[in-house]
């Protein structure tokens, strides 16, 4: 596969590129997949977060990826490491991790498996010192997650989004150490 980044027991993680909006609409940007992060977004949206991605690849060398199922080729998430850029936040800067599955390949343990690589990949040759990854209480599925990972919750990070709808608010942070990930 072309432009692949990381690679797992079961999935192949890659580069997005300028063609993959048609895709990433269909399969990943549904009511369930998108209901705590903001709703569906309109394609202009999906296009200008391919965009910056391709853009923080090229400049930084990571940003989100798209996951594709090693026995199919079928795309079943989108995860990786971006700067946490919500002027909200008061850890703008740091390295934010993130996930989203397709509804389909949901508790198949794709995101677990996923991001372990993203996590190695942020300590290792991007050299992250630490990572956060954002929810929110009612995305039990997402902080379940984070905490299965290592990660620890980190009130003292939390924030509100008025862009956000009160059901999502606060955003809340869990944050993974180098040494706690090399401990483990």
């Amino acid at each position: 596969m072309s432009d692949l980044v990381l690679e797992t027991q079961r999935l192949v993680l890659r580069k997005i590129g300028e063609n993959d909006v048609d895709m990433h609409d269909k399969v990943l940007n549904t009511p369930v997949v998108m209901e705590h992060l903001g709703g569906v977004m309109e394609r202009h949206e999906i296009e200008a977060r391919h965009a910056k991605g391709m853009a923080m690849f090229a400049r930084d060398g990571f940003s989100f990826l798209f996951v594709h199922e090693k026995a199919t080729g079928d795309l079943v998430a989108y995860c990786g490491v971006k700067w946490v850029d919500n002027p909200l936040a008061p850890n703008v800067g740091d390295h934010e991790i993130g996930w989203v599955v397709r509804e389909d390949r949901w508790r198949r343990g794709y995101a677990y498996e996923a991001m372990r690589a993203v996590i190695d990949w942020a300590f290792g040759p991007i050299g992250a010192p630490h990572v956060v990854a954002l929810t929110c209480d009612s995305n039990v599925g997402s902080w379940k997650l984070m905490e299965k990972l290592g990660m620890t919750r980190r009130k003292d990070l939390d924030f509100t989004d008025p862009g956000m709808p009160d059901a999502d608010n606060p955003t809340i942070q869990y944050s993974l150490g180098k040494e706690q990930w090399e401990n483990r």
